[in-house]
């Protein structure tokens, strides 16, 4: 394991570091917006320490990051493969374009998560919110899993307006008592069914092993589930032939 501080490095340099190295871990700490870290890596794990920059793990691999503080915007996106987990929130646009692998926050991400999450053939990206997300989450969702459980939200709705807007596949989860008000015609919502929760229940514990939760208290709330309205499309958007 190789131990590092950011503040003694450029960041183009650190992302070079952590690249070339063949060291297989590191703990990085004092890091404070430095972008792109863990930029398409495989095999290596990662601990950060302090507020790392956007674009955090972008087109990940396989690696492991976990952060111990908040993230910035844009987490994960493009990535295909690996596990990010963030004890504690993160700006706009987790998961933006996310093609697989698991995004694991803590506390609250800001607008447009998992924005474009598509999924192919074995790959199914997951990303899972703790407390709640601002407006248009899974916008353009064409693939995957997006679960809020609105810890901390006393079951008030946890995502802000226009949740699953132009959504055409994949699925939302919210641990919620009520639904949303303002969702689109274009999504279908219904109760979570045993089956839906059986589904999601690897991912609960999974996701709860990493921050020290009870998966079997948090399963045991209500859930809503959304998917794509195929009786609804959006046909405005599509040329007529």
């Amino acid at each position: 394991m190789l131990e590092l501080d950011a503040r003694e490095f450029e960041t183009r340099e650190l992302n070079s570091l952590l690249r070339s190295s063949g060291e297989g871990e590191f703990v990085i700490k004092n890091l404070l917006g430095e972008r792109y870290i863990g930029c398409a890596l495989r095999d290596k794990k990662l601990s950060l320490y302090g507020i790392p920059g956007n674009e955090l793990g972008s087109l990940l691999e396989g690696a492991e990051i976990e952060v111990f503080g908040d993230a910035q915007d844009q987490v994960g996106n493009t990535m295909n493969g690996g596990r990010i987990v963030i004890h504690g929130s993160c700006g706009d646009c987790p998961g933006y374009s996310m093609r697989g692998g698991r995004i694991y926050i803590e506390g609250s991400a800001g607008y447009r998560a998992g924005i474009h999450m598509k999924e192919y053939m074995d790959k199914s990206p997951v990303l899972v919110i703790g407390e709640r997300a601002g407006s248009f989450l899974g916008e353009y969702q064409a693939g995957g899993t997006i679960i809020v459980l609105g810890l901390h939200q006393n079951g008030k709705p946890p995502v802000n307006f226009f949740c699953g807007t132009g959504m055409n596949s994949g699925r939302i989860y919210l641990r919620s008592e009520t639904l949303p008000r303002d969702l689109p015609p274009q999504v279908k919502p219904r109760e979570a069914s045993a089956e839906d929760m059986e589904r999601i229940m690897p991912i609960l514990e999974d996701y709860s092993a990493c921050f020290g939760f009870d998966a079997a208290s948090i399963a045991s709330a209500h859930f809503f589930v959304l998917e794509a309205n195929t009786a609804n499309p959006y046909k405005k958007s599509y040329t007529a032939v």
